[in-house]
């Protein structure tokens, strides 16, 4: 029987795979040469790909507005996009926005809800959570609430729809403002909803109901732009007077009290992660990690990463998704595996983009549902395997965790994972410089006690044995190849007797 929403607890530390839904059924389908939706999905997918990760996020599942269709396909500046990543780009290739929401119901050309309720048993049986999105700004502008006379939309006068066309429109007898970041153009197809509005919150609220019916978390696009500060700020007098509470405390509180396990992933920018998370937030976009690594900014990693855990433990780090560049664009292929077990180790999430494995380089506008062919770096993609393979079957980001110190002036970047509840231990060393480093790696709160101790690299298949005070004393003498990174598990090196024969 499929179990309509489960309780088991997340696992400490969630590695997680972002999917473009659309584009990844329907590639499987060219793959496997008969149509594939979310309820048959071969078992070697779960089994092959999907169980190395914790949790899954189908991004783009909910029904696409036909509005948002057709402004895209008139959208200048967006057919500039589709024709960059699509050379052989035609109309027809259009399926809008997932991020202009027309209804909170799985799309039937993906299956539909029971289709994703078939998926969803399947990543339970693999022990992997489920993610959907939540768009919390703004819905479609042909959303069936438009239709509703309740003040649940910003909305605006004749005369700024004939100053501002491109951030108001009419919408039968009402004039309603666009969905809208303050430092950007407004989003055409899409109608702002009013966070101040007590109606608002309460369809919010219901809305996010209906999806902890069907998953275990979901990711909030752009989470901040509900905040009370930021909504003034965005929208002014039209915002009215702030409410006492904030949008995400009258949501998030109902919401875990029905489902305890739920998660709320935050797409958060401006530093406002650690705001987010006081809100209710259970992890928040760690957009400074990502611009310094992008950047090879070594100090700047290592100043980031002196956060207080409880911070640290609440951020998703990524190297790429659907909104940023693909990493293979922007770093080889050197620098990219050193930077993925970077974000795999580190506390709090880690995400990779579906593609990213493969190295792919072309980023896809989400308006369409498919994408070009590209080659495969196979030698990247078994790295990303053993990598993950090795994170998620040795527990490593399992316990306490804490910043390693090294010899001044020394570019690597050392940390230890210790659990006494597993009695794994490890030590995670990387190398994000194009020069040969060695340096002495100090350990503060090593665990092992016995007189020898051992340092097996998880991903070469070496193993160096040292005395335990020697290491205490001085440290681990580290030497790492250029854009080189290792996993060490540290554990007690076993007295050998040796009996003399006569």
């Amino acid at each position: 029987m499929i179990k309509k929403n489960s309780y088991s607890p997340w696992k400490p530390h969630p590695n997680i795979l972002e999917i473009n839904t659309w584009i990844w059924l329907k590639e499987l389908s060219a793959h496997y040469e008969k149509e594939i939706s979310l309820d048959t999905l071969p078992e070697e997918i779960f089994e092959d790909y999907l169980a190395k990760f914790d949790a899954v996020w189908l991004m783009g599942i909910w029904e696409r507005s036909p509005s948002s269709k057709k402004i895209a396909q008139d959208h200048l500046g967006l057919q500039k996009e589709f024709h960059e990543a699509l050379e052989d780009f035609e109309s027809k290739d259009i399926i809008g926005s997932p991020y202009a929401v027309y209804y909170y119901h799985v799309d039937s050309r993906l299956g539909g809800t029971n289709a994703l309720e078939v998926f969803r048993q399947y990543l339970q049986m693999h022990d992997i959570k489920l993610i959907l999105d939540y768009v919390p700004n703004h819905v479609s502008r042909d959303h069936l609430w438009t239709l509703e006379t309740e003040d649940i939309f910003i909305k605006g006068t004749e005369e700024e729809l004939q100053a501002y066309p491109n951030d108001y429109f009419k919408a039968f007898d009402k004039i309603l403002a666009h969905g809208k970041d303050p430092n950007f153009p407004a989003w055409t197809d899409t109608v702002q909803i009013d966070a101040f509005s007590e109606i608002a919150r309460e369809k919010a609220k219901n809305t996010i109901m209906l999806i902890a019916e069907l998953c275990d978390g979901i990711r909030c696009d752009m989470a901040m732009l509900m905040n009370n500060e930021v909504f003034k700020r965005t929208w002014g007098e039209k915002a009215g007077a702030a409410p006492k509470k904030e949008f995400w405390d009258v949501i998030i509180p109902p919401v875990k009290e029905r489902f305890p396990e739920f998660k709320f992933i935050g797409e958060v920018y401006w530093d406002m992660e650690w705001d987010m998370m006081q809100q209710g937030f259970d992890y928040c976009y760690d957009k400074r990690l990502y611009d310094r690594i992008t950047d090879f900014n070594i100090a700047g990693i290592r100043e980031h990463l002196k956060a207080d855990f409880n911070f640290q433990k609440k951020l998703v780090r990524f190297l790429e998704n659907h909104d940023e560049p693909r990493i293979a664009s922007i770093m080889n292929p050197s620098q990219s595996r050193v930077a993925a077990l970077l974000i795999l180790t580190l506390p709090g999430m880690g995400l990779i983009h579906e593609g990213q494995m493969k190295g792919y380089r072309i980023s896809i506008p989400v308006q369409l549902k498919r994408r070009i062919e590209e080659s495969v770096n196979e030698e990247l993609r078994s790295y990303y395997h053993l990598l993950l393979q090795t994170v998620k079957q040795n527990q490593i980001k399992k316990g306490k965790w804490e910043l390693c110190t090294e010899e001044e002036q020394s570019s690597v970047i050392a940390y230890h994972w210790w659990s006494k509840e597993t009695e794994g231990e490890f030590l995670i060393v990387v190398n994000m410089t194009d020069q040969h480093l060695k340096t002495n790696v100090k350990i503060p709160n090593l665990q092992i006690d016995s007189f020898n101790i051992k340092f097996e690299d998880q991903l070469n298949n070496d193993t160096s044995r040292y005395i335990t005070d020697l290491i205490k004393k001085v440290g681990l003498l580290v030497e790492l190849e250029a854009w080189e990174g290792k996993i060490y598990q540290i554990s007690e090196l076993a007295q050998i007797s040796v009996q003399k024969t006569q």
